[in-house]
C-alpha cells in the first residue's frame, strides 16, 4: 500500500483532496505516473490525478479506471532539490519527466516534517495533456515559497498614513522667519516648490502604509475563511445534537450566523488557470462537496438558479458561468457523488439528493391534502410550500408531479391552481351513485358535510 511509504492524502466524498490550514491548490495535472527506482517499497502510481497546492504534491488514482491504489501526498517540505529538466531531441518525443530529491528516513518512509537521513530521487511522468512549463513554473513557485513554514499569527499594522500632516501645514499657525519647531521658514518659489514636495512625500507615505494594511488584510483573509468554515461546522453537529427543548429565538440567531458564515467563501475555488483541462471535472467534484449543506436547509432539493447564485458568492471573484454549472452537473453521472441533477417534466432542472424519496414527499403531500380544510377547498403551491419546507415554485413541481402519478387532481380558476385528493379510485364503476362509509370517498363527504 502507498501508506508504507507515503503519506496518505484524504480526499472528501467527491474525489477532491481535503486541504491543509493555509493550503491553496495551484495547478492540476492528468495522468502522471510517480517513480523511484531507489525504494523498494515505493508504491506503484500510475496514470493518476497530481494536484499541486501550496504544501504538497498529492496524487489521487483514477476512480474510472478502477485504480486500486490509495491517495498519497509528498509534502513539499520533504524535497531537498528539483532537477532542471533538459532540452534533447529524445524528449520531444517522449513524455515530459521532471526528477526531484526526496527526504526519506532510514526505512524508506517519507516524513511529514521533511526531516530525511538520506535522499532518493522521484521522477513524475507528465503522460497527461497540459501545460508543462506552465506546471513546472508552478512548482518551483511554490517551493520556493515555503508557505508551510508561514506563521498563521501575522501582527496587526496601525494605519498611520490618515494623521500624517506636512510641515508645511503643520507651521502654518506660526508666524516670522521661523516654523513652531525652529527650522527656517522657505518663502517665495521655493518655499511653494518646497510645500509641494512635501505634500507628495506625505501621499506616498499614506499610500504606503494603506497598502501595507491592505496586503495585511488579504493574508489574514485565507485565516478568517478557515475559521468561519470551522465555526459553521461547530454550529451545524451542534444543532444536530441538541435536543428540542431549543426555543425559536436561538434557532433563528444561529441560521442567521450560518447565512453569514456560508457567505464567507470556499478557501481554494476550482479555477480554469488551475486545473486546466480538467477544469469541469474538479467543479463538479467541487461542487459536490459545497452543496451538502445547502440541500440538508433546503430540505433535499434545491432549484438550480438557487445554487447558481450560492457557489458564486462563495466563489468570491471567480465566477462561473451558467453553462459552466450545468456542465459540471451533468458530469455526476460518471463520479460516484451523493447528489445528481434532474429535469422535471415542466423543464424546471433541480439538484437533489440520491437519498431522496418521491414517495415520502407525496406522503406528506397526501396527509396535506386529507386534513379537513384541504378535503373541501383543495391545497394549493403555498400550503405545500410550507408543509414541506421549500419554495413554492419547488412545491409546484411536487404537486403536479403527484397529479402524474394519480394522487391528486388538478382544478384550474381564476385564483390559480388548487389540488385535491384523487377520488376517482374510490368510486366504483358500476354504481357511481353509491355512497361508501369507509376510505377516503367516506372522509370528504364527512369534511364537505360538516361544513354545510
Amino acid at each position: 500500500m502507498a501508506g508504507n511509504c507515503l503519506p496518505p492524502a484524504e480526499v472528501t466524498s467527491s474525489g477532491r483532496p481535503v486541504l491543509l490550514p493555509d493550503e491553496i491548490e495551484c495547478y492540476l495535472f492528468s495522468s502522471v505516473d510517480l517513480e523511484c527506482e531507489e525504494l523498494p517499497n515505493f508504491p506503484h502510481l500510475k496514470t493518476g490525478l497530481l494536484s499541486l497546492t501550496t504544501h504538497r504534491l498529492i496524487w489521487l488514482p483514477d476512480s474510472t479506471a478502477g485504480d486500486s491504489a490509495s491517495p498519497s501526498a509528498i509534502p513539499l517540505a520533504s524535497i531537498t532539490h528539483i532537477f532542471s529538466t533538459k532540452k534533447s531531441i529524445r524528449a520531444m518525443f517522449a513524455s515530459p519527466r521532471i526528477r526531484f530529491q526526496l527526504s526519506v528516513s532510514p526505512d524508506g518512509r517519507v516524513l511529514v516534517s521533511g526531516s530525511g537521513s538520506r535522499s532518493v530521487v522521484v521522477t513524475l511522468v507528465m503522460r497527461g495533456k497540459g501545460d508543462f512549463d506552465a506546471f513546472l513554473a508552478k512548482f518551483w513557485e511554490s517551493w520556493r515559497g515555503r508557505a508551510w513554514e508561514s506563521s498563521e499569527s501575522v501582527g496587526s499594522r496601525a494605519g498611520s498614513g490618515s494623521g500624517t500632516v506636512s510641515a508645511a501645514a503643520s507651521g502654518s499657525g506660526s508666524v516670522g522667519l521661523y516654523s513652531n519647531e525652529g527650522v527656517v521658514r522657505m518663502v517665495g518659489v521655493s518655499g511653494i516648490l518646497r510645500k509641494e514636495q512635501e505634500m507628495w512625500e506625505s501621499t506616498d507615505k499614506s499610500l504606503q502604509d494603506a497598502f501595507q494594511d491592505l496586503n495585511a488584510l488579504m493574508s489574514k483573509a485565507k485565516e478568517m475563511v478557515m475559521l468561519a468554515e470551522k465555526m459553521r461546522q461547530k454550529l451545524l453537529s451542534g444543532t444536530n445534537s441538541q435536543n428540542g427543548a431549543t426555543n425559536d429565538e436561538e434557532m433563528g440567531s444561529k441560521q442567521e450566523i450560518q447565512d453569514w458564515l456560508l457567505s464567507v467563501g470556499i478557501v481554494s475555488p476550482v479555477t480554469k488557470e488551475s486545473a486546466g483541462a480538467l477544469y469541469h471535472q474538479q467543479l463538479s467534484r467541487q461542487l459536490a462537496d459545497f452543496i451538502k449543506i445547502p440541500l440538508e436547509r433546503a430540505g433535499g432539493v434545491i432549484n438550480l438558479i438557487d445554487i447558481y447564485c450560492l457557489f458564486n458568492r462563495a466563489r468570491g471573484t471567480e465566477l462561473i458561468s451558467p453553462d459552466d454549472l450545468l456542465q459540471a452537473c451533468s458530469l455526476w453521472e460518471k463520479f460516484d457523488v451523493p447528489v445528481m441533477l434532474r429535469k422535471f417534466d415542466s423543464g424546471v432542472m433541480v439538484i437533489q439528493n440520491k437519498s431522496h424519496s418521491d414517495e415520502e414527499v407525496f406522503a406528506r403531500i397526501k396527509t396535506l391534502a386529507m386534513k379537513p380544510d384541504a378535503l373541501r377547498t383543495g391545497i394549493s403551491a403555498s400550503d405545500a410550500a410550507m408543509t414541506l419546507g421549500i419554495a413554492p415554485a419547488m412545491a409546484k413541481e411536487h404537486l403536479l408531479t403527484a397529479e402524474t402519478k394519480g394522487l391528486l387532481c388538478r382544478d384550474v380558476s381564476p385564483d390559480g391552481f388548487r389540488f385535491f385528493i384523487n377520488l376517482f379510485f374510490e368510486l366504483d364503476l358500476n354504481d357511481v351513485y353509491l355512497v361508501k362509509d369507509y376510505g377516503i370517498y367516506a372522509t370528504w363527504i364527512k369534511a364537505v358535510s360538516a361544513s354545510k
